[in-house]
């Protein structure tokens, strides 16, 4: 897509400490990198805790319907961050996982 529109930003998420609680986000420093992770293709990465990554994925099945995992609360809450910065623009979140397999554990076990 950046060949199409150059302002386009590609930003990473991954959580913010190497022991965390992000099913499906590795922490790239502390992990060994996937062979098809390309941080050249990043403009940015936001790192995320995993509490607030939790909170979210709760906010998603409770005020939205969406049964998610919780890389895709991480990633909602990245967007979020990131959205206060901008004064405008788009942000497209790729959720990378569902929520079905995670039902017996956090953040699923509270509600």
């Amino acid at each position: 897509l950046k060949v199409y529109n150059p302002d386009i930003q590609i930003v990473g998420v991954q959580p913010a400490y190497p022991f965390h609680g992000i099913e499906g986000l590795k922490h790239i420093e502390s992990s060994i990198k996937p062979g098809i992770f390309d941080e050249t293709f990043l403009d940015r990465t936001i790192f995320v805790e995993t509490e607030p990554a939790y909170e979210m994925t709760k906010r998603l099945a409770r005020e939205e319907g969406i049964l998610a995992g919780q890389s895709c609360g991480a990633a909602l809450h990245a967007a979020l961050e990131l959205a206060r910065e901008l004064e405008e623009g788009v942000i497209v979140v790729v959720f990378p996982d569902g929520g079905e397999k995670y039902l017996t554990t956090a953040p699923y076990r509270d509600l």
